[in-house]
């Protein structure tokens, strides 16, 4: 178990600051199909920068982001939620940060589909993508560009 202050500590030692103590106890709970090998890469992403993760394999994924709130227009192959928040989706580690530092009043954010290049979808040929903000309604607009 990781303790919260000494990574806080070390972040700021070695210059991390937001990276790890953003991500340090926070746990983030999963929605998965069992056979998505890309939503294993992505889980790794998560804990590879401090976050605690917690699996759950599902065999409807619509039906748990639609649990969660998230439209069905910005679905990918797996749902999460951290601090109150729904993440759909390959979003980078940063914007997940971001968004616990910043606390926007808002259901989340998505990265729609699957893009080539996105955490978990790595690949020799990325493509640009945005990172969604997701409003209780369903409204969005662009929260980072990748």
């Amino acid at each position: 178990m990781r303790n919260p202050f000494l990574v806080l500590a070390l972040s700021s030692v070695l210059g991390a600051g937001l990276s790890t103590a953003v991500a340090a106890g926070e746990m983030v709970d999963v929605y998965k199909s069992p056979n998505c090998g890309c939503c294993g890469k992505w889980v790794d992403h998560l804990k590879n920068a401090g976050f605690e993760v917690r699996s759950h394999n599902v065999m409807d994924v619509p039906a748990a982001r639609k649990q969660l709130g998230m439209p069905d227009r910005l679905g990918s192959c797996h749902t999460a939620k951290v601090a109150g928040y729904v993440v759909e989706g390959h979003v980078p580690v940063a914007d997940i940060q971001r968004l616990l530092k910043e606390k926007p009043k808002a259901l989340g954010i998505a990265v729609p589909s699957m893009p080539p290049g996105s955490p978990g979808m790595e690949s020799p040929r990325p493509v640009p993508y945005n990172t969604m903000l997701v409003q209780a309604g369903g409204e969005t607009s662009i929260f980072a560009k990748h």
